[in-house]
């Protein structure tokens, strides 16, 4: 029963405590104590899919902010660094990815075998309780796979991205105030096949997500402008899209502060690189 409390709690922050924080270092030092006890209740419930996801979300986000982003931020001084903590964050994406799985497993007996055999035919079977699990599944899975150009047989895994990803967003393309759009806003630029020019893809889902989220998103508007206007060389609608994520005020959506601080800091980042960006 006390691990039952615990565990219940501890899934609970780390979804709200831990994303509203406002001070971006401490909740880096934080989480991975948090991680680590998450790790510890699941040896004592394996199958406890809130705990499970739990982890797969906290290992998915330590990774991004606070392993990769750092890499990103650092390599043109330290390329070898650079190079070591996107393998760590590799490692960590790997992880979370097999927790996400491991949940879709409880609530769906023979899922992951299923899912190895065909990703799509294994997705539909989940349900819009599922959305999250899959959204975090596809997130841990497609950012493993950006950091692994030279691993064949992990690139080789990219159509179970898409099976996850598309099943949720047919599910509920509105879920969680446009994540979903915001996601496919950079994957629709590697999605071996769609409808349409991928540029144009990329763009609706932009749209939809600034939408949806009332514009209260840094993160979408920092993603399209990194991998859509930077691939189109439009210089002006960069500084614009950043300039945007940048005047999103911290408390325009407390629940996600985190991540507005997170996207803004890659905003100032890119801002900084706009002449390297861009070729005019």
């Amino acid at each position: 029963m006390a691990i039952n409390q615990i565990g219940s709690a501890l899934a609970e922050s780390m979804g709200t405590a831990l994303a509203s924080e406002s001070d971006i270092e401490f909740a880096g030092q934080a989480i991975p104590f948090s991680l680590k006890l998450t790790e510890a209740l699941l040896l004592e419930q394996p199958d406890n899919d809130a705990l499970l996801l739990a982890a797969a979300s906290g290992f998915t986000q330590y990774a991004y902010v606070w392993i990769q982003q750092p890499a990103d931020f650092i390599e043109i001084d330290d390329f070898f660094e650079a190079q070591r903590l996107r393998d760590r964050a590799r490692a960590f994406y790997l992880r979370a990815n097999r927790y996400a799985l491991r949940a879709l497993e409880v609530r769906h007996p023979g899922f992951s075998e299923r899912f190895t055999a065909d990703p799509a035919q294994a997705c539909a079977a989940l349900t819009r309780d599922d959305i999250e699990t899959a959204y975090w599944a596809a997130a841990s899975l497609g950012a493993a796979i950006s950091l692994s150009k030279t691993d064949p047989e992990l690139i080789a895994r990219q159509p179970a991205v898409e099976a996850l990803i598309d099943r949720a967003y047919a599910l509920a393309p509105d879920w969680n105030d446009g994540a979903l759009e915001e996601f496919l806003i950079a994957y629709e630029l590697v999605r071996p096949a769609g409808l349409g020019p991928a540029h144009e893809r990329a763009r609706r889902h932009f749209e939809r997500a600034v939408e949806l989220s009332g514009g209260r998103s840094a993160s979408a508007y920092v993603t399209f402008a990194e991998s859509v206007s930077v691939a189109e060389q439009n210089r002006t609608e960069f500084l614009q899209l950043l300039d945007k994520a940048l005047a999103v005020p911290l408390d325009a959506a407390p629940e996600k502060r985190l991540a507005i601080i997170a996207a803004q800091q890659r905003a100032r980042w890119l801002l900084e690189r706009v002449d390297e960006l861009f070729l005019e």
